[in-house]
């Protein structure tokens, strides 16, 4: 049905179909700009998640590991708790922290004399993606970081053991055991994190909108908008399905990066 509607100009279900084959198809390839921004910030959204949040979340797998007893128990249910909490109630808390006059953040800027990095930082421009995907790539922290815990829980200690008797130690123990037999983890890592980054939705439509302009706009939210607020039903179709298509690619070029890494490995 999708597909249907997006080769018509319909405004809402129900209403008169008026077929216009592809050219709602044409005018987002060719002449919708917004729509290639969404796709570029989610594309950054993704490789924050592939470079720094799952890293991140690796290291803190294995430190949580080593550390041991009720300290671990603590600290994974602290890095956790993002992941249980609402996203509307997120997406308020940031908003209050962040905001320009009455948020924590340039409250402390100020007091310690740094009032000239003070920002409206999702309400301009210039500082509105870089926050938004911070916010995004802490909220989806614990989710990562349970992967990976649950990964290096299942490493034989007998092998750390074997490869320390061989001389291994410190980062190099970590390069040579954790990271290899963790590949297939974060194969799936790797692909959950293009899908996530694509399909983002909740926290940027209830924190930005898209905005300031288009500089926070993501794919999920600018379809949303173009069906049930621009009413351009037909066209928000279109949109709908060149986004699983961009999602199919994406994962298969994932896949297929990640087993010729193997295979090589």
């Amino acid at each position: 049905m999708s597909g249907y509607y997006s080769l018509t100009d319909t405004l809402a279900p129900g209403t008169k179909i008026h077929m216009v084959g592809l050219q709602n198809y044409a005018d987002l390839i060719l002449h919708d700009t917004r729509f290639w921004i969404a796709l570029r910030n989610a594309v950054l959204l993704g490789i924050g998640f592939i470079v720094l949040q799952h890293p991140l979340s690796i290291f803190f797998a294995v430190l949580l590991d080593r550390i041991g007893g009720k300290a671990e128990k603590i600290f994974r249910t602290i890095f956790f708790i993002p992941c249980v909490i609402s996203v509307v109630v997120i997406s308020k808390m940031w908003l209050s922290l962040l905001d320009p006059t009455f948020g924590i953040l340039n409250k402390l800027l100020a007091a310690v004399g740094l009032e000239s990095l003070q920002h409206a930082w999702l309400g301009e421009s210039s500082t509105a993606l870089g926050t938004m995907l911070f916010i995004l790539i802490w909220a989806g922290f614990g989710w990562g970081l349970l992967f990976y815990y649950a990964g290096v829980k299942g490493i034989p200690e007998d092998l750390y053991e074997a490869a320390s008797l061989d001389g291994a130690s410190g980062l190099k123990l970590h390069l040579r055991i954790t990271v290899p037999l963790l590949k297939p983890v974060i194969a799936v890592q790797v692909t959950l994190a293009m899908i996530t980054a694509l399909k983002q939705m909740e926290l940027v439509f209830l924190t930005t909108n898209g905005g300031p302009g288009d500089s926070t706009q993501f794919i999920a939210v600018y379809l949303y908008n173009k069906a049930f607020s621009a009413s351009q039903y037909g066209y928000a179709n279109a949109i709908s399905i060149l986004f699983i298509v961009v999602c199919l690619v994406a994962t298969y070029l994932s896949n297929k990066f990640i087993r010729s890494d193997a295979a090589e490995a």
